[in-house]
C-alpha cells in the first residue's frame, strides 16, 4: 500500500496567482511558508522556516484567488507531485509542489478572532468575562415518547 499526503498549517508568501488553462479550467499557485522551533541539546531555541509551492484546481482555485492574500493563514490537504521540464539553454528544471484537495482558510487578519483562545487573567475588581455558551431551547421531554 502506498499513500502521497501532505497536510500543512502556514501562511501565505505571496497573493494567489490565477490563470486558466486552455481547457478552461482555472489554476491558482500560492507559496505557503511553514515554521519549526526547536531547542537543541543545549537549550538554545531554533527556528526553520521551509516554503512550499501550492497548486490548486477548479473553484477552490478562484475562492482561495478571490479570499486570500500574502500573510492569510491557511491549512492545505493534498499530494505531493515533483514537474521537470526544459529550459531554453537546455537546462533540466524541477519543482515539488503541493496539489491541494483542500483548502480551509484560518482567521482573517483585522478580524478580531483570535488564532488561539488567551486566557484572561482576573482581578477583585474586574468580572470574569462571559463564556460563550450555546442557548438551547427549553424542551419538554416525555418518558413516555421515547420509543426504546
Amino acid at each position: 500500500m502506498y499513500l502521497n499526503k501532505a497536510i500543512i498549517i502556514g501562511n501565505l508568501t505571496r497573493d494567489p496567482e490565477l490563470k486558466s488553462l486552455p481547457s478552461g479550467l482555472q489554476v491558482a499557485t500560492m507559496g505557503i511558508a511553514t515554521n519549526r522551533v526547536w531547542k537543541d541539546k543545549d537549550g538554545s531555541k531554533k527556528e526553520d522556516t521551509q516554503y512550499h509551492n501550492i497548486v490548486v484546481f477548479g473553484r477552490q482555485a478562484e475562492t482561495t484567488a478571490q479570499f486570500l492574500r500574502k500573510g492569510s493563514s491557511v491549512l492545505v490537504e493534498g499530494r505531493m507531485q515533483t514537474r521537470s521540464w526544459e529550459s531554453p539553454d537546455g537546462k533540466k528544471n524541477y519543482r515539488t509542489e503541493i496539489v491541494a484537495d483542500r483548502v480551509q482558510f484560518g482567521p482573517r487578519p483585522g478580524s478580531g478572532a483570535p488564532a488561539v483562545a488567551t486566557p484572561v487573567a482576573k482581578t477583585e475588581d474586574q468580572p470574569a468575562p462571559p463564556i460563550d455558551a450555546i442557548d438551547y431551547p427549553e424542551e419538554v421531554i416525555n418518558a413516555d415518547d421515547i420509543p426504546f
